[in-house]
């Protein structure tokens, strides 16, 4: 058995605008960058092998006194900015304050100072009798993380999703009731454009459960409810975004309806496509894609793991039907992937219809082992392979998923492992 701390469960996963890089956070406030290796003549197989790059403690816990509450030191959320220049910078949040860092590399060091000596010492000045043009040497790559602004103050509830505006100049952060756009040179004040809190918190009936910017058009965003709606917003039209401009919903089916179907309905994830015309949102078993001009339904809908229907019962009292999973696109906006239980993950091609489930484990994870797909019955026949809906591990959940920008590379956070697999997936999906 494998023992890891509770700090160590990894709680978000993002790569880079080019995929060279691929950050994780940690319930214990911690991100770790790692960096895609480049191809190596002697080694054909060494491209796109993923290797730590740094590791830094982002967020502490802190205790907020006015109210008693301990805020925890989990990473939320890690979004990165388009790169400018040779620095990478990234956004990381916990439950209440989003920080700004600054990723870079040196490999080269000054010397031959005039008024220091080699220690870093301020030289006694009369002994100074010449004077010499400091150079560079060259020096052991040291890759610097800094902290370069702190966006604190601005939240009462917390913290459940940043997105960076395609300005490149603004962001948002959004908690259960109010959405905040910063910019990102300011710190000490941010502008409300959503706030769905009622005059009276009695009256409250649904949540933010996340949000995120349009890819292209700066001027609009989309927010996720927990009553499984989705609201797009453009800036344009008011300076506080509360009517909003779409609304997506679905409507329900009586004969379906039942004690969870309020849990089951509310949306853990939404994330506009790379092309921007789709919205992919992710509910408890199902995941959906929505076409922006079409407001009444869902363009296609698929099922994770359907056979959990008959066990919303057991699933309410061990609290897993409050599981949060996220949902990813491919770089073409092709295939969807998404997370389940037992380890398993989804992905659905929408071109062929076919889907696959696959499993993160130590065993697949081997240098160049080809994924084997999964298959969970139901009772009944069972084929050599299956697994039985009654013997999934619960407490295994893959809920952090992320797809690279441009290649068939994903990485997947299970518990306090990530695995990263590549191209096979594509013999897997089509074969």
């Amino acid at each position: 058995i494998f023992h890891y701390s509770v700090s160590d469960i990894i709680s978000t996963v993002e790569f880079n605008h080019t995929g060279e890089l691929l950050a994780t956070g940690d319930k214990g406030g911690r991100v770790v960058i790692f960096q895609r290796e480049h191809e190596c003549k002697t080694e054909p197989f060494s491209q796109g092998e993923y290797n730590v790059y740094n590791t830094f403690q982002s967020h502490e816990p802190e205790f907020d006194y006015l109210k008693s509450l301990e805020i925890e030191e989990k990473i939320n959320k890690i979004r990165w900015l388009p790169q400018q220049n040779a620095a990478h910078f990234l956004l990381s949040t916990n439950d209440k304050t989003v920080k700004l860092w600054k990723v870079s590399e040196r490999d080269k060091r000054p010397e031959g100072y005039n008024l220091k000596d080699e220690e870093g010492r301020m030289k006694n000045l009369s002994t100074v009798t010449s004077l010499q043009v400091p150079v560079l040497k060259p020096m052991d790559l040291m890759v610097e993380v800094s902290p370069r602004r702190v966006f604190a103050n601005a939240h009462t509830y917390h913290v459940n999703s940043i997105s960076v505006n395609s300005d490149h100049e603004t962001y948002m952060s959004a908690d259960d009731l109010r959405i905040n756009l910063w910019h990102l040179g300011i710190t000490d004040r941010s502008f409300n454009i959503v706030d769905i809190k009622p005059v009276n918190m009695e009256d409250l009936t649904e949540v933010i459960t996340a949000a995120e910017f349009h890819p292209h058009h700066c001027n609009l965003l989309v927010y996720s409810s927990s009553k499984g709606t989705l609201r797009l917003c453009d800036m344009r039209e008011a300076a506080l975004c509360d009517k909003h401009s779409k609304l997506f919903e679905e409507p329900e089916d009586p004969s379906n309806r039942s004690f969870f179907s309020e849990i089951i309905s509310s949306v853990s994830d939404v994330k506009f496509s790379h092309s921007g015309r789709y919205l992919l949102t992710r509910d408890y078993l199902t995941a959906k894609v929505w076409d922006l001009n079409m407001e009444n339904k869902p363009l296609e809908i698929y099922q994770v793991h359907d056979y959990l229907r008959s066990k919303l019962c057991s699933l309410y009292e061990n609290d897993c039907i409050f599981d949060k999973f996220e949902c990813a696109w491919n770089g073409s906006d092709s295939v969807i992937m998404t997370g389940a239980y037992n380890n398993f993950f989804r992905m659905f091609d929408r071109n062929t219809n076919r889907d696959v489930t696959l499993e993160a484990s130590r065993e697949s994870s081997k240098p160049r082992a080809v994924l084997k797909p999964r298959r969970v019955c139901q009772g009944g026949k069972r084929r050599k392979d299956d697994i039985s809906v009654d013997s999934l591990d619960f407490t295994k959940k893959i809920l952090h998923t992320a797809w690279h920008p441009t290649e068939n590379i994903i990485a997947i956070a299970a518990t306090n492992n990530l695995y990263i697999f590549q191209d096979k997936l594509n013999q897997e999906m089509h074969g």
